[in-house]
């Protein structure tokens, strides 16, 4: 039995998995953004800063030397600062994209797309048009269909697909220069990172029996030149930046992954991948599954979700 048992929510069918997986992702980004949930709060905050925005837009005023070093200068970096908050989230990809398109896409009244910053978990070194591409897929299913402001949406450098230690060492720049660009952090810390799970057990791009990429701690973004299944060239976030998130949640739908289900929640002590970001990342893991996944749990305590963005009757 897992030492830390994380939240489990069971729903009947693909699309209230894909629903709640929806509310769960927009709550996410109102906390970060506003931290609150709460939907007049928000509502709230964003009336004030109209107003504000308004005001100062409407009234010119030319203040003392002394005042614009002081008062005026901490007032200026304060709004900067809070200019500056953005949603970070990683995706893997596979199912899990077809579950936040069906998901997210009719919910878009609810996403603020231009305050977010989008990552990618894993990704396959093959090219973007290729339906192996994670961005590729979540492009054309996805952010191509987003209505207004789109999102800042980093992938890898495709012209580096043949060369994955210089494919990664590339991708973990890119993190280095938006998580690390002005303090000097250990690991990048991303609000939410979305997972599925494999019927082997693995998660991003890490997979078992892959021990020395498994131990791997100081890197955060590492290449993968064999992977048993699929494109076997890739690119991963290494389990310590996975478990640094704010929320680590894991998405899962079908029979198939039924036995690997059960091996993750009672049986911890195998070393799957997946088990070890459940256990490593304990208090901030959920899972969201349909109940075809959970068939073979026979020692789990399923949650009842709440609903914090939209209305409970819809899924």
């Amino acid at each position: 039995m897992t030492t830390h048992m994380p939240l489990i929510y069971s729903f009947p069918l693909f699309e209230g998995v894909a629903e709640a997986v929806a509310d769960h992702v927009i709550s996410a980004q109102n906390f970060t953004l506003y931290n609150t949930t709460d939907s007049r709060q928000i509502a709230f905050i964003k009336e004030n800063s109209a107003a504000m925005h308004s005001a100062s837009s409407s009234v010119s005023m030319v203040p003392s030397a002394s005042e614009a070093s002081t008062n005026g200068g901490s007032r200026r970096k304060e709004k900067k600062k809070k200019a500056e908050v953005r949603f970070k989230i990683a995706i893997s990809g596979g199912s899990l994209i077809k579950i936040l398109k069906e998901g997210l896409m009719h919910r878009q009244e609810y996403i603020e797309w231009d305050k977010w910053d989008i990552y990618f978990a894993d990704e396959r070194l093959v090219p973007f048009d290729s339906p192996d591409s994670n961005y590729g897929q979540a492009k054309r299913e996805i952010f191509d269909k987003i209505e207004g402001p789109k999102p800042n949406v980093y992938h890898i450098d495709e012209s580096l697909i043949n060369d994955p230690q210089e494919c990664a060492d590339a991708y973990e720049k890119t993190l280095i220069n938006n998580f690390a660009r002005k303090d000097s952090v250990k690991l990048p810390c991303f609000d939410c990172i979305l997972l599925g799970c494999a019927p082997d057990g693995h998660v991003a791009s890490l997979f078992p029996n892959h021990n020395e990429q498994l131990r791997e701690k100081l890197a955060w973004v590492i290449p993968v030149e064999d992977a048993p299944v699929g494109p076997a060239n890739r690119i991963t976030l290494t389990i310590p930046v996975i478990c640094h998130a704010n929320r680590v949640t894991f998405v899962v739908e079908g029979l198939t992954k039924a036995p690997i289900i059960r091996t993750i929640m009672e049986r911890p002590e195998k070393g799957l991948p997946s088990s070890i970001v459940n256990e490593s990342a304990a208090g901030k893991v959920v899972w969201f599954v349909d109940e075809d996944a959970l068939k073979e749990c026979y020692d789990v305590s399923k949650k009842k979700y709440k609903w914090l963005t939209l209305e409970e009757e819809s899924a």
